[in-house]
């Protein structure tokens, strides 16, 4: 038999269990996003009108990257019919460019050295990068109008995209400068130390030009005196600019900031608007001046329709650094366990951790639990699937597959059902606890993407049969079970 030809008999177009993965899961993406949530759903995703934090601890495949798209496409649909108070969503969830900066920036021999000197600010950091590079693509490519931001705004958004505009897809001067250019912030004309040095040498030769005995020999040397004089000032600020840009590219450890071009984009603020700003430099306050930081991006924010900020962190142990070290994760990971920031007003933190960690958050003491708060943080541990849930789970991508369930014919728990495809030899408590001994959904998939084919081989097309005996159904579980015992113990693929 052809897979096919078993699915179809039963009314499934393709096949529901052929992905693991929720990133390149087209089922998942295209007919079960909106319609089918994990039970602790609504305490991880809270209220978009006010944004909540949530620690999620999950085994691989428990369905934590499904809750982050979920949650990005929800507030997605949010944002579209609450267009003055949306909010805004930054992914950080790809931590391999901020972990190659920082090794290189602390000059560590190996990975477990560099993350002992991981701090708070270091994630700060990579966030206000994310979402500040995510916002200037916005207001580039939607010429969003940014006369509704205050002169004060407009400062502290080119401030912030000095500091954290991370784009690759075009010169970072060139797109910094049209940035000012269409925030109407310091015209070329106000530059002064640009005016005193040009007038004063212009005023020099204008000078020689009119009076010829000036232009002696004896004489000349001494005009040189206004001009240096003239630029004298111009020399300052270039000085001052390059001395806070190679102090700001040593505090911003995680990133990468041309030295020339941040100068430069310094250059444009009056020595008394930078001396008052908060600057992510090596010599920092303990991390307060992100949080100031934080907060100007929040105002700007704000003015352009935001009310809040929702941060998703997945995918802690797939960066090749880490490489799924237990160790290394809670390094990476402990310092954002700060009640200070993740109870930030406005500010919205979903971690969604592999369950290692937990065994970590066990041990911790008391020191620890005061500073972290995790009673306050909406703590799921674990993301946990019950039999009954994945047997619902497989029903309900099966439907989801049913031939017209795109027009809607298999909807209101009609169309196909998991129970159809297994002989009733196998009664229905005996399914629902095979199922619920797989524990998450992608084994789940797994087992049943291999059930089904191993039931098409059993059987020919001119001798059909539309169910899974119990024999086959026996006999690929137990294989089943075995596999994913050696990958509990670190032997097998899973």
């Amino acid at each position: 038999m052809k897979t096919e030809q078993f699915l179809r008999h039963h009314g499934i177009d393709g096949n529901p269990f052929s992905e693991e993965d929720a990133q390149t899961d087209t089922v998942f993406k295209r007919r079960c996003m909106a319609t089918i949530h994990h039970p602790a759903w609504d305490k991880f995703f809270g209220s978009p009108a006010d944004p909540s934090t949530a620690l999620v601890f999950g085994e691989k495949g428990s369905g934590k990257t499904a809750l982050r798209l979920q949650a990005t496409a929800e507030m997605e649909t949010y944002n579209q019919q609450n267009p003055d108070g949306r909010v805004f969503v930054i992914s950080y969830d790809d931590f391999n460019p901020y972990l190659d900066h920082f090794k290189s920036a602390v000059r560590a021999k190996d990975t477990a050295q560099a993350l002992t000197r991981w701090r708070l600010q270091d994630h700060m950091d990579a966030i206000l990068a994310q979402g500040v590079t995510q916002l200037v693509d916005a207001l580039t490519a939607n010429r969003v109008d940014l006369s509704a931001l205050s002169l004060d705004q407009r400062r502290d958004l080119l401030l912030l995209a000095a500091f954290y505009d991370q784009s690759t897809g075009e010169p970072i001067e060139r797109r910094w400068s049209r940035l000012r250019r269409r925030s109407g912030f310091r015209p070329l004309w106000s530059r002064r130390d640009l005016q005193i040095g040009f007038g004063t040498t212009l005023l020099v030769i204008g000078l020689i030009a009119m009076f010829p005995a000036m232009r002696a020999m004896t004489v000349l040397p001494w005009l040189l005196v206004p001009i240096v004089l003239g630029w004298l000032y111009w020399g300052w600020r270039i000085a001052r600019a390059e001395w806070f840009a190679s102090d700001i590219r040593k505090g911003l450890r995680v990133l990468s900031r041309d030295p020339a071009a941040l100068r430069w984009e310094l250059l444009w603020f009056k020595p008394s608007e930078l001396s008052g700003q908060p600057m992510p430099t090596a010599a920092g306050t303990g991390g307060e001046e992100r949080y100031e930081l934080l907060r100007k991006f929040q105002g700007v924010l704000k003015t352009l329709g935001y009310s809040g900020i929702v941060v998703l962190i997945d995918r802690v142990d797939e960066p090749q650094q880490v490489e799924g070290d237990p160790r290394k994760m809670r390094a990476l990971i402990w310092p954002l366990l700060d009640h200070k920031f993740l109870r930030h007003p406005g500010l919205g933190v979903k971690l969604l951790l592999p369950i290692e960690l937990a065994y970590y958050l066990e041990k911790e003491d008391k020191e620890f639990y005061d500073r972290a708060r995790p009673d306050k943080l909406n703590l799921v541990k674990p993301l946990r699937w019950t039999g009954p849930s994945l047997y619902d789970l497989a029903g309900d991508r099966l439907r989801a597959c049913a031939i017209g369930s795109a027009t809607g014919a298999a909807t209101n728990g009609e169309g196909p059902r998991l129970r159809q495809l297994i002989d009733e030899a196998i009664s229905d408590d005996t399914l629902k606890d095979s199922l619920g001994n797989l524990r998450t959904p992608r084994q789940l998939f797994k087992f049943l993407h291999r059930l089904v084919q191993e039931h098409c081989h059993r059987h020919t097309e001119d001798a059909p049969k539309w169910s899974v005996d119990a024999d086959t159904f026996r006999t690929t579980y137990s294989a089943h079970l075995r596999e994913l015992d050696a990958f509990d113990r670190g032997y097998g693929h899973g």
